[in-house]
């Protein structure tokens, strides 16, 4: 799927928890280089956002380390962006709460 958004050049951002992970790698310097093209934009965590990712923390049913995830999903909410996830079942708790799962929609 990113391929096809990187060719229709859809707009892809990342939140900067998601950023915090994927660079924890491994990953080579190309990947370095590479991902800095693909994710231009990387949005921060407000602090509405981490009231909202609290709430999801205790409307999901507080699971042991899910809060990196709620904070994620938060800023997509905020952002009304699609999020696009290899682990789709970490965040589909969060759907009823207005989170989008790219390729669900």
């Amino acid at each position: 799927m990113l391929e096809q958004w990187l060719k229709s050049q859809e707009a892809i951002g990342i939140s900067a928890i998601a950023w915090a992970e994927f660079r924890c790698g491994p990953m080579s310097k190309r990947d370095e280089l590479v991902s800095r093209k693909i994710f231009t934009s990387v949005e921060a965590l407000s602090g509405a956002d981490a009231e909202t990712a609290a709430a999801l923390f205790n409307q999901t049913g507080r699971r042991s380390r899910s809060l990196a995830d709620c904070m994620i999903a938060a800023v997509a909410i905020r952002c009304q962006a699609s999020l696009a996830t290899i682990n789709a079942k970490d965040f589909q708790h969060f759907s009823p709460h207005g989170l989008t799962l790219a390729g669900t929609s």
